[in-house]
């Protein structure tokens, strides 16, 4: 089975169309849907906004249904120029941007466990890889690789951005995906994230975020079934 956790009720409403064999089940206040898509197993959730939201969502997903993959999918801001609005970040790994114990003398962005210190929470390298080669085929879209830094506040500002950029490379910003990632690494999960742009670094007078987000969910929906697909 393949868990696929989305941002936007869009999203999860565009991929359950395409399913089969369509069973509902509810679990702490959370509609996880199970079809099939392409043959395959998925289980379909939309897991609402912040870390401790996509954290819990994703350690009932792998507790209830013990998936051999987790996507996660959504839109998020960009840290860096080299992807712009309607651009798609496919994740190579993952940091908790807000994550700050600084004043014990640790680094900005490390998680400590019993067994150690880590900041990043890699990506399996075989879906993104593969998310990479799906988005690529979609037409006027650039979709590039990269970290994704997620925190718990909406991150707007220019300079604040590009510090998050500076501090740990990351191209896009959003909050949920790096929550995603602690649990299923922490789980021994494969997981995979994409990101639509949905703003850049400059303002962006004109773009409707609601049109916006109807736009993207075509693209990531897209990605995704054509990604369950070739799995």
């Amino acid at each position: 089975m393949i868990g696929i956790i989305c941002a936007m009720q869009i999203e999860a409403d565009g991929i359950i169309k395409l399913c089969s064999n369509i069973v509902n089940e509810r679990f702490a206040k959370m509609d996880f849907t199970l079809g099939t898509l392409y043959g395959k197993e998925v289980a379909v959730v939309v897991c609402g906004v912040g870390k401790v939201n996509a954290a819990m969502c994703t350690l009932m997903m792998i507790e209830k249904y013990r998936p051999e993959l987790i996507l996660n999918s959504g839109v998020a801001g960009s840290l860096s120029p080299i992807a712009g609005i309607g651009d798609i970040v496919i994740a190579t790994k993952t940091v908790e941007h807000d994550m700050n114990t600084t004043a014990l003398g640790e680094n900005r962005g490390e998680i400590s466990f019993p067994d150690g210190m880590v900041t990043f929470f890699e990506c399996s390298k075989k879906a993104s890889n593969l998310l990479y080669s799906v988005c690529s085929k979609i037409p006027d879209t650039k979709t590039v690789q990269g970290i994704i830094a997620s925190g718990d506040i909406f991150i707007s500002e220019r300079k604040a951005r590009l510090k998050i950029n500076d501090r740990f490379g990351a191209i896009a910003c959003e909050m949920e995906g790096a929550a995603i990632g602690h649990v299923c690494v922490r789980c021994s999960v494969p997981y995979a994230i994409i990101r639509a742009i949905s703003d850049d670094l400059e303002e962006n007078e004109g773009m409707d975020f609601v049109k916006f987000c109807k736009l993207a969910s075509k693209k990531t929906v897209t990605a995704v079934s054509e990604f369950i697909k070739a799995w």
